[in-house]
């Protein structure tokens, strides 16, 4: 039985983790199967998969979207998807000049309240030049700045749907982001149901939507799931014939979302859509 972990991020997002440490982790902890999965980048990958082979543990190529479903965020993993095809290459233009724009308007709107941040300060809390800026680097910059004690409690404050600097511009909708994951040949999941800030009747009908589109799964096995949560999307996945993926969301060594966790061991029916043998 192969036991996997599929949401990871690293320090190439806004994890703290290095691709080395995650995979020494996973090693340790018996991970047969990994997938790093950074926030709309795949920069991680090339050094991910070097490390995994040594290790001698399945590496599968994957990030995760954040795309919006009217101003309710919705994270859309993608697996395997061809990195080099022109369809990548003009999506992710797209969400790194967004990310420019979105970052810009968030850091007019702080400084309306008094925030004030500078845009150089944003870019150096990235470890990776390019990858594109997420919430967090703007987080981390503020939290330096002294305006909180921490860049979570900065985002919760500041940055968090309904506060001072939320925005949610030149974000991909969720139907779209499963339509480019699927153009570029890749196998997608819908990241953390549990967690959308919907109402469950207002997911299901998500889900059925973006199946329509041709989504492939629901992440039913995640690490901020109940029990309860769990089963219920693995009944959901069942009945509208999707896949089960599962992940830790891991960013960090410490804390409750660490690598291997919960048990997840992908059926055949995952396996062999990511092309793999068992």
């Amino acid at each position: 039985m192969m036991r996997a972990d599929m949401h990871i991020h690293t320090y190439y997002s806004d994890g703290a983790q290095s691709p080395r440490t995650v995979v020494a982790t996973a090693k340790g902890r018996g991970v047969d199967l990994i997938s790093v999965t950074d926030h709309d980048n795949a920069c991680a990958w090339k050094e991910v998969s070097a490390l995994a082979k040594a290790q001698d543990i399945v590496a599968v190529c994957g990030e995760e979207i954040s795309a919006y479903d009217g101003e309710v965020k919705v994270h859309i993993l993608g697996y395997n998807m061809d990195t080099g095809c022109a369809e990548y290459v003009a999506f992710h233009k797209k969400l790194d000049d967004g990310a420019e724009q979105r970052t810009a308007d968030i850091l007019k709107k702080l400084a309306a309240k008094g925030i004030n941040i500078k845009y150089e300060d944003v870019l150096k809390e990235r470890r990776f030049s390019q990858s594109p800026i997420h919430a967090m680097h703007i987080a981390a910059a503020g939290a330096k700045r002294g305006y909180a004690s921490s860049p979570v409690d900065f985002y919760a404050r500041y940055l968090n749907y309904g506060t001072a600097g939320f925005s949610c511009i030149c974000r991909p909708s969720s139907e779209e982001t499963v339509r480019f994951i699927k153009s570029c040949g890749g196998v997608c999941s819908l990241a953390h149901p549990g967690r959308i800030s919907m109402e469950k009747e207002g997911v299901i009908s998500l889900i059925e939507r973006l199946k329509q589109c041709g989504m492939d799964g629901i992440e039913a096995v995640y690490s901020g799931h109940t029990a309860t949560e769990t089963q219920y999307y693995k009944e959901i996945a069942a009945k509208l014939n999707l896949l089960v993926t599962g992940g830790s969301d891991t960013h960090y060594a410490q804390g409750n979302r660490s690598i291997g966790t919960p048990l997840f061991c992908p059926d055949e029916r995952l396996l062999a859509a990511l092309g793999l043998k068992h």
